[in-house]
């Protein structure tokens, strides 16, 4: 079983930018149910579709995670099945203490909304806090994408 294992943060002004990597992401959810979601998301030009499943621990920092690549034929007719609420966002790549951070850059009715997320191998890793990283929300439900994705 793969496991998704991640801390996210709300991010406090833009030091982040500094040698950041960008890329555009736009995602929707076939299924976005409290302990489990099908989602949908083109990368620059890269389809995936990525099945999530329960918390596996009490803080939410892990789940269960299975991601596919799919054909690029394939997007619009998946986009067409999925429930309203498109998340369109730019995805910084930062590397922090040499680790890589996700700075997601939400925009339309999201904006000015900006996360930060750290992927890690143990929930109990010991993580270096950037000092853009403002309060952590892990396991906060308002900021999953799938919830988010409600207010898009």
């Amino acid at each position: 079983m793969a496991v998704e294992i991640e801390r996210k943060f709300l991010v406090v002004g833009d030091d982040w930018r500094d040698g950041a990597v960008p890329s555009r992401i736009r995602q929707a959810y076939l299924v976005r149910d409290p302990g489990r979601s099908v989602r949908v998301r083109d990368e620059d030009g890269r389809i995936t579709l990525t099945i999530k499943g329960p918390g596996t621990d009490p803080q939410g920092r892990s789940r269960s995670e299975y991601e596919y690549e799919l054909p690029a034929a394939d997007a619009d007719g998946l986009f067409a099945l999925c429930e309203p609420g498109m998340i369109d966002k730019t995805r910084h790549r930062v590397d922090v203490a040499g680790r890589t951070w996700e700075v997601d850059e939400f925009h339309g009715r999201l904006a000015p909304l900006v996360l930060a997320e750290v992927e890690l191998d143990d929930a109990d890793a010991d993580v270096v806090l950037p000092h853009w990283a403002g309060r952590e929300v892990t396991g906060e439900p308002a900021y999953t994408n799938g919830a988010l994705s409600r207010r898009a």
